[in-house]
């Protein structure tokens, strides 16, 4: 479900493209609790008189039942002439993501002391290597990019189909990528292909 968010502007102008950025933010957050009944946010700009600076405030609030509310905020100091709106929106977005993630493990039963390790585990379904990239299945069935340059210890080059891994979800341009992939379960040994030569 497509959640289409009630955004209120205060202190300034609505703008379009940070009403668009905050609405495909929005639309995303299905991908991590499948049930969400509401998402406000905020937007929020502190004028000074005496200057043009002042300060630029952005506030999340999600609903999943049964009536647990999750919020993420972001809060600058002093705004600078370099400041992007679209950084708050992502901080406060992140941190609705992280809140959404763990109350959808808590619900689905799993032990408090590993609340985010069905998240963080998945296997190499498909690998580019002559592109420099691949794709992870989590274990939700979700298929997930990852880039060469993500991989820890250099291993970009061990990694197989079947490959298990430890990653960490971010979100990249077109979406939902893994960061920090670390093997965790490499099926066989490596191939004299990718064993470094002997000196």
């Amino acid at each position: 479900m497509v959640i289409d968010p009630e955004i209120t502007w205060r202190g300034m102008k609505k703008r379009s493209d940070l009403d668009r950025h905050i609405r495909l933010k929005a639309a995303k957050l299905d991908r991590y609790h499948d049930r969400i009944i509401s998402c406000r946010v905020a937007v929020e700009k502190e004028q000074k008189e005496q200057h043009a600076g002042g300060s630029f405030r952005i506030r999340v609030i999600v609903r999943v039942p049964p009536g647990k509310e999750m919020i993420g905020r972001y809060e600058s100091g002093e705004l600078e002439s370099n400041f992007h709106p679209e950084v708050a929106v992502k901080e406060a977005f992140d941190a609705i993501r992280r809140q959404l993630l763990k109350v959808k493990n808590k619900q689905q039963g799993e032990t408090k002391s590993h609340p985010m390790q069905e998240e963080l585990v998945g296997h190499v379904i498909t690998l580019f290597r002559d592109k420099a990239y691949g794709f992870i299945r989590t274990r939700e069935g979700r298929e997930m990019f990852f880039h060469k340059n993500a991989v820890l210890n250099d291993d970009f080059d061990r990694l197989d189909i079947g490959t298990g891994v430890r990653y960490f979800p971010s979100e990249g341009e077109k979406g939902p990528q893994a960061s920090t992939v670390q093997i965790i379960d490499k099926p066989g040994i490596r191939s004299p292909a990718t064993r470094p030569a002997s000196v």
